[in-house]
């Protein structure tokens, strides 16, 4: 299981002296419930920090996720004060509310334990909606090129930074209420290759994305938009998958 470990970091001196910060953790999984920390007040304080700080000085078994620490892996994802977000690149005094965090594992994911999530059902839906690249030509042609300028390259190059934190899956209104449905990630990432003039899987990949359970389902709320970490639209991405499906629906060829 997934657990934190790293290198001891130098401790910080306290914003000011005796300041303390009301921590409540998730522990457990489903049937688990919020516990209460009180945890030194740093400057410059994150809230993966505060995590960090919980395990190495008060519960040595906590269970979370982090890698990078500078916000490029997307591992450190947590719900802060009902809001998914990188705890990484969320400092305390953004979010503290009278001294006061609440951190939790995030949504619409199952709950392995305390604040780490199973992931293997958003990237499952990643396979779902067909966000595999499929080529024609093999490393004994030459490369093949595409115009920087072209419109579907732009299309693409809007949506292709995501880096799978599921910020936007546990942010999703739809996944909450209904679980099938393939969720803002899987479905960004599938606009990205239907702009892919390279591609063969068109076909196969727009009837994935066409279903009960794929692009016609979103309701354009824009949350996944509103909490991206690295301001991609999936919004626009699956607006995008809404029109090039009806078209090909109506062409008959879904």
């Amino acid at each position: 299981m997934p657990q934190a470990s790293a290198q001891a970091q130098p401790e910080r001196t306290p914003a000011r002296h005796g300041a303390t910060l009301r921590v409540s953790l998730w522990r457990g999984r489903d049937d688990g419930a919020f516990v209460e920390y009180e945890v030194p007040r740093l400057e410059s304080q994150t809230v993966l920090d505060v995590v960090t700080w919980v395990q190495r000085h008060r519960e040595p078994g906590l269970a979370y996720r982090f890698a990078c620490r500078v916000g490029m892996c997307g591992s450190c994802a947590m719900t802060v004060n009902g809001v998914a977000r990188w705890t990484c690149r969320t400092h305390v005094a953004e979010v503290a509310q009278d001294g006061h965090v609440q951190i939790a594992p995030l949504a619409n994911l199952p709950r392995v334990k305390d604040l780490v999530t199973d992931m293997r059902e958003f990237f499952d839906k990643w396979a779902r909606a067909q966000g595999r690249f499929f080529g024609a030509r093999t490393r004994h042609d030459e490369f093949a090129r595409v115009r920087p300028d072209s419109e579907a390259r732009q299309a693409a190059d809007a949506g292709i930074e995501c880096i799978g934190c599921g910020v936007c899956y546990a942010s999703c209104d739809v996944v909450t209420w209904r679980p099938d449905y393939l969720g803002p990630a899987a479905l960004n990432r599938a606009w990205t290759l239907v702009n892919d003039e390279r591609d063969t899987a068109q076909a196969a990949r727009l009837r994935a994305v066409a279903g009960d359970a794929g692009c016609h389902s979103c309701h354009s709320l824009g949350s996944c938009t509103e909490r991206c970490p690295k301001h991609i639209a999936p919004t626009g991405s699956i607006a995008g998958l809404k029109r090039v499906t009806a078209r090909a629906a109506i062409r008959g060829k879904l």
